[in-house]
């Protein structure tokens, strides 16, 4: 409260009102990460950092919403997913005044009026407005998979991946249309379905220009055109346009 700032980096003379803040600073000059997780051996520089990494091997999760009970890993995750509750909208763009949930969001939206990209990928040079993005990237580079299902074992490279993956396991499915109240379990599939309602017709066929609700329906149509015929009975040989279609047929064999 005060604004006394005791604690100075050695290295930059930076000050901290914290000494643990001082001393993870500190970390980023020697680059020592003296914490190591237990099931991985992935090293940090700040303990909560690697608490929080564990939480990713064994599925706890401490942090619960009070809204709807939904729990989280981490702090962060539970605040951010609380204002979908609140409505709150605390990070501001100071170009336009736009307003956004999440500070990633924010970012990601002022980019757009500076286009300043400043994180940029050491393999391939490709560069990104957000950290995080580009931390994400550099996984392709890497096969680095940190997000491990608890149920299968089964490793994701993303978070998102994660998440859609667990609700095979789960039967959640959260995204649920307001129009006639078909839930999906990812967002994807829900905003195909929502499509169907608005007749949003955004795909279009190259050949004839005839429009479509969902990509796979438009690419199921340009084959018609173009002849190909992918699917193959491995009884017969017998070809066809679509999977389904393939399948139906493949019946015959095992009858």
């Amino acid at each position: 409260h005060t604004g006394e700032k005791p604690y100075v980096c050695k290295q930059c003379g930076k000050a901290f009102s914290r000494q643990d803040s001082c001393k993870t600073h500190e970390s980023l000059h020697t680059g020592q990460k003296p914490y190591i997780c237990k099931q991985c051996g992935k090293a940090f520089t700040i303990q909560s950092h690697c608490k929080r990494h564990e939480r990713l091997h064994t599925g706890e999760k401490p942090y619960r919403c009070k809204h709807c009970g939904k729990a989280f890993s981490t702090q962060g995750s539970c605040k951010t997913h609380a204002r979908l509750h609140t409505g709150e909208k605390p990070y501001v763009c100071k170009r336009c005044g736009k307003a956004f949930g999440t500070q990633d969001s924010c970012k990601t939206h002022e980019s757009r009026h500076t286009g300043e990209k400043p994180f940029v990928c050491n393999q391939c040079g490709k560069a990104f407005s957000i950290q995080s993005h580009c931390k994400r990237h550099g996984r392709l580079h890497t096969g680095e998979k940190p997000y491990i299902c608890n149920q299968c074992g089964k490793a994701f490279s993303r978070q998102g991946s994660h998440k859609t993956h667990k609700r095979l396991h789960t039967g959640e499915k959260p995204y649920v249309c307001k129009l006639c109240g078909k839930a999906f379990s990812t967002q994807d599939y829900y905003q195909k379905h929502e499509r169907l309602h608005t007749g949003d017709k955004r795909y279009v066929c190259k050949q004839c220009g005839k429009v479509f609700c969902t990509q796979s329906h438009c690419k199921r149509h340009e084959k018609l055109h173009t002849g190909e015929k992918p699917y193959v009975c491995r009884q017969c040989g017998e070809a066809f346009f679509t999977y389904g279609d393939c399948q139906n047929h493949e019946r015959i064999h095992t009858r």
